[in-house]
């Protein structure tokens, strides 16, 4: 087996022409559009099979250098961020607290629904804590942080490798399905959403097949000198929080310190231009999310699946039905039943099975099309970066005791 390890500038450049691959495929396969599957998804997919053929049958092992990825994310989180106004935090009090709540009822439905899967095939004590929570709404980081307290508990020898392939499925899932669990809301129920609203994300298509563009390169460096200035002061503050003894992540310290300064600045200098719902943040912001949702992709060792083992497919498969009928029997009620609603179920998809941002790049998708939901995006980040991490240590250290 011989490994090739793939430079940082090459990695960030094939990742933007796995985006084009993705987006010509979602062009020509019609179904990939309709259902909204974000072209970074189809492009990343694409690609992961390739290194997976290439691990296969030829013997080679691909790695990618993703130093700018994890750049990316700050990026986008930050513009998040910047784009949170007080009207919109407070209008979103009530649903943030509904979707926490749903949220956390959901985290502990997903350790259940691990346990007895697990039990009635009789998988390995502490293998339950692999394909519930850990995996799925933790991520690979999560997994990775507890695969060997996991290891040590239960005497589980290859509980990262399971960990981490169980991660990498339910990422996958959750990429394709989120899109068309909205789309079936939004047209059963006869729904749209703020068409004359400026997209947090993004540009609507309809605006790109208008060739309607107000970004120039003075707009485009205003905006980057202030998500820069935030990202700054977000790595000084992080260094603070951490000599604090609070361990919080680098992107959601750069989120929320985003969301004070977008709501103090203007305030205090009103003649300072910011970019508070401008059209170069959302093009950064969307730039930001596809190149690193296409890196997370196709960085992906999908050869890592194969021994997840059919037992462990069959756990995933039922998480995956158990997650769309709590998103279309509870999620989407409690929500409301409205457009705001069904964004949120595609992005629930991402929490549920995935990880924050593929939630947020189901959401973008689905707002390119049908209109903004601006609600969607500040609440959503906030329950899946941060406080459902929080909840999720806990109910961990409950089980692994």
């Amino acid at each position: 087996m011989s490994v090739i390890q793939v430079p940082g500038l090459l990695s960030f450049t094939i990742a933007i022409l796995v985006f084009f691959a993705g987006a010509n495929l979602n062009r020509f396969i019609p179904i990939l559009a309709r259902w909204s599957i974000p072209e970074a998804v189809t492009g990343g997919l694409l690609a992961a099979l390739a290194t997976l053929i290439a691990y296969e049958a030829f013997g080679v092992e691909i790695s990618f250098t993703l130093a700018a990825r994890d750049m990316l994310l700050l990026y986008f989180f930050t513009g998040v961020g910047l784009n949170a106004r007080l009207s919109d935090l407070a209008a979103g009090g009530k649903p943030f607290l509904i979707l926490l709540g749903i949220t956390l009822v959901f985290l502990v439905i997903q350790n259940l629904v691990a346990i007895g899967a697990s039990d009635m095939l009789g998988l390995p004590q502490g293998m339950a804590m692999l394909l519930g929570s850990t995996s799925l709404i933790g991520g690979h980081g999560t997994t990775i942080a507890w695969a060997p307290i996991i290891t040590n508990r239960f005497g589980l020898m290859n509980a990262l490798e399971v960990g981490v392939a169980s991660a990498t499925l339910g990422l996958v899932i959750a990429s394709l399905v989120g899109g068309p669990i909205a789309q079936y809301l939004i047209k059963r129920h006869h729904l749209s959403g703020g068409a004359e609203d400026e997209l947090i994300i993004g540009v609507s298509r309809a605006a790109v097949s208008s060739h309607h563009d107000d970004v120039s390169y003075i707009s485009l460096l205003r905006t980057l000198l202030v998500t820069n200035v935030a990202i700054l002061a977000g790595y000084a503050l992080h260094e603070l929080i951490l000599d604090a003894g609070i361990n919080l992540p680098l992107f959601v310290v750069c989120l929320l310190l985003a969301i004070v300064m977008t709501n103090t600045v203007p305030f205090v200098v009103p003649n300072l231009p910011w970019p508070t719902r401008s059209r170069a943040l959302s093009l950064i912001s969307d730039l930001s999310l596809n190149v690193f949702l296409a890196m997370s992709l196709m960085s992906m060792q999908l050869w890592g699946l194969s021994g997840l083992g059919f037992a462990l497919v069959i756990v995933l498969a039922i998480q995956t039905v158990v997650a769309i009928a709590y998103i279309l029997f509870v999620v989407f009620p409690a929500m409301g039943r409205n457009y705001e609603a069904a964004v949120i179920s595609a992005g629930f998809c991402g929490i549920s099975l995935g990880a924050t941002p593929t939630a947020i790049a189901n959401m973008t998708a689905i707002t390119k099309i049908h209109g903004a939901a601006t609600i969607a995006f500040i609440i959503l980040p906030l329950v899946s970066a941060f406080f459902i991490d929080l909840a999720n240590a806990a109910v961990l250290g409950f089980l692994v005791r």
